[in-house]
């Protein structure tokens, strides 16, 4: 535990300016990051008596070794810093929201020549307009089911365009009328674009003028006694209010907020949004978060504000934002929220009227939310507690292992050998950590070895991360420092910049979390006693003896321990061996697909990948201009010079390296005695 006063800045030394702020565990890792209209101020207030502050703001400081600071113009941009750090170094200490699943969209890819209706996850492209998100995929499919009768726009993939656009054929909804068939040429790229313009202006709320329209058409053919097509356009009116009533009214005035709810107690908080559109609910979504920093309603809002709205532009955010308690910093918010809108954006909490009722529904929800979040949590950590308990009993280990590492070894008969390393923390996956590895000290099949040089090659980093970091040795005080000196005081003696890594490139240490730097309680090996001990061995090569190391065999789930004759045999029904199993089956997948994606590459290679500075796409012309890889090897420079973006430059090396990988002699059928020609069509 650091004393805040062995690392507090000297009276003046802080500006009164606003700005951002880091503090910096002994490590160099930042662990909070934090914003103030006056830094000399707000940074003062963490070197107060430790009895004074709150126990979780206490926590920090004590944890903290160093603090440092940025000034900026406007308040503005330091909430704008604040995100780009929160979102760049993932301090511990900061309230981070955290989705509990990848919510759905309704999309239309606009930016197509034939605009595309589905549901899409994950981060927005550039170029489609997108509408929820919604609470299930399926809610997706049946409103677009009710919609395409009246606007069939494409919903294809690309594979089932392309191909019905060569057979001439439309896929069954063409057929049944709920697709226009661009494919095939029934409409043109232009009408095709208006329905799916149209569909746009629908899904926005402007949903008035079609069924109007529809209704107008309706009585105007049955005025000219055209029944059946009467018919079908009461039909499609129908659809669409169907389509409107699974979103039901629930602002008259065609409101387009967003509205934010918040339930908490002193540990987590519970977020919920309302997405309305056109006075409508199009989308709802929820977060749940450790209350990890001593922070209020309001400053939960503001965090939910910069995590919601941070990547969004324009549309996305709307022209009210209704929350439950306005940020501290009202006027900047607002302002940032304006510039990301390019309007003006309206923060308030609702006093009155339909706004009020709706964000108590919200409210609801998210009190529902955070108990139902803390029912399945009680339950998933008693249990996870149990089986790190288990593991550390059955293992003779003083602690819990908290951090658990597992490594197994993948490869097809001796080829394309690799590793993998997943880490499990407090018994759930973190995949960020999860790293892979090639097999580089030697040929062939042996995974003792390949499990020696895995262990070896992964500790080695972490040595040279704790050595670079000061925690064995620190750079004198009058060396030079490598790269600008940050603002604010120096935290101390600079850390020496750490050896050059795996690729050859020295990495200086910034407070991004690195890759190797942090040293789990116990590594858990894929094999049995061989295994076991060539990991062992490592760690005793590196000088390493506060790590636990354990391996699980397939056969019959044992666990082996370095230097044990007999294993350790677990009961079936143990909660710790379940957890074993886990990590060590992650392993496994982790280490089988990059096996599996290695070899396909290999597979694919081209000789045409070892000439430097020829990307994918210049490849590609190459292989499209000349037909194969023969026929490329047999044309001369000019004439490789004659396809367009190669120059001659690169029609040099391009020959070179065809004529290193020549054929030395034709194969041959050893059946026929034909000799067989070479057509590879751009692979090896």
């Amino acid at each position: 535990m650091a004393d805040p006063s062995s690392y507090r800045p000297k009276p003046g030394q802080i500006p009164d300016s606003p700005g951002v702020y880091k503090f910096r565990d002994e490590h160099r890792r930042v662990i909070y990051v934090g914003k103030a209209k006056n830094l000399r101020q707000r940074v003062a207030n963490y070197f107060q008596d430790l009895a004074n502050l709150h126990p979780r703001t206490r926590t920090m400081v004590t944890t903290a070794a160093s603090v440092e600071w940025t000034v900026v113009s406007t308040e503005v941009e330091a909430l704008q810093l604040e995100y780009s750090w929160i979102k760049e170094f993932d301090p511990r200490f900061n309230v981070k929201y955290r989705d509990d699943k990848s919510y759905p969209y309704l999309a239309v890819t606009l930016n197509e020549d034939f605009p595309r209706v589905q549901v899409m996850r994950g981060a927005k492209k550039k170029g489609v307009r997108y509408f929820g998100p919604y609470g299930h995929a399926w809610a997706i499919r049946e409103t677009v089911d009710l919609m395409l009768r009246v606007f069939p726009v494409r919903t294809c993939s690309a594979g089932v365009f392309k191909n019905a656009a060569r057979t001439g054929r439309p896929c069954l909804l063409g057929y049944i009328g709920k697709c226009s068939a661009p494919c095939v040429g029934r409409v043109t790229p232009e009408e095709h674009r208006e329905l799916a313009e149209d569909f746009c202006d629908f899904m926005a709320g402007r949903t008035g003028t079609y069924i109007r329209r529809l209704e107008k058409d309706m009585m105007q053919a049955a005025e000219e006694m055209e029944y059946e097509r009467a018919a079908r356009l009461r039909d499609d009116a129908e659809a669409l209010k169907r389509a409107m009533e699974k979103s039901a009214v629930v602002l008259a005035d065609a409101t387009d907020a967003d509205l934010i709810a918040v339930a908490e107690d002193e540990l987590e908080a519970a977020l919920q949004i309302f997405h309305v559109r056109g006075g409508r609910v199009r989308g709802q979504r929820g977060w749940v978060t450790d209350k990890v920093e001593a922070v209020d309603t309001s400053g939960l809002v503001e965090h939910a504000l910069q995590q919601l709205y941070g990547e969004e532009r324009g549309d996305a955010v709307p022209k009210e934002v209704l929350v439950p308690a306005l940020p501290e910093d009202t006027e900047a918010v607002s302002q940032w929220l304006a510039e990301r809108r390019g309007s003006q954006v309206s923060l308030r909490i609702p006093q009155r009227g339909d706004k009020k009722d709706l964000m108590a529904t919200v409210q609801r929800n998210a009190q529902q939310a955070l108990g139902l979040h803390k029912t399945k949590r009680a339950s998933d950590l008693t249990t996870r507690s149990r089986a790190l308990e288990e593991i550390a009993e059955a293992l003779g280990l003083d602690t819990a292992p908290l951090r658990i590492e597992c490594y197994d070894i993948s490869h097809l008969q001796g080829d394309d050998v690799v590793a993998s390393m997943v880490v499990f923390e407090d018994g759930l996956a973190r995949k960020s950590e999860y790293r892979r590895f090639q097999i580089k000290g030697f040929e062939g099949q042996d995974d003792v070895r390949s499990m020696h040089e895995v262990i070896g090659r992964r500790f080695k980093r972490y040595l040279q991360d704790k050595e670079r970091t000061g925690e064995w040795e620190e750079q004198s005080a009058d060396a030079p420092a490598a790269g600008p000196a940050p603002t604010g005081p120096a935290p101390g003696p600079v850390p020496a910049l750490a050896p050059a890594a795996e690729d050859g490139e020295p990495r200086e240490d910034d407070g991004r979390p690195k890759r190797f730097a942090y040293p789990p309680q116990l590594v858990v090996v894929d094999g049995g006693q061989p295994q076991v001990a060539a990991a062992q061995r490592a760690l005793d090569e590196l000088g390493i003896d506060d790590i636990a190391v354990c391996g699980l065999a397939k056969r019959l789930e044992e666990v082996w321990l370095p230097g044990e004759d007999d294993p350790v045999v677990l009961p079936r029904s143990s909660e710790g061996l379940y957890l074993l199993q886990r990590v060590r089956d992650e392993a496994h997948r982790f280490a089988i697909t990059y096996q599996r994606a290695k070899r396909a590459k290999r597979i694919r290679s081209s000789p045409l990948d070892d000439v430097p500075g020829l990307g994918e796409t210049r490849k590609q012309a190459l292989i499209k201009h000349f037909g194969s890889v023969k026929k490329l090897r047999q044309a001369t420079i000019d004439e490789i010079c004659e396809v367009p973006g190669i120059g001659r430059r690169t029609a040099e090396s391009v020959a070179v390296a065809l004529a290193s990988t020549a054929p030395a002699a034709p194969a041959v059928n050893t059946a026929t005695g034909e000799i067989i020609e070479e057509d590879d069509g751009g692979s090896s």
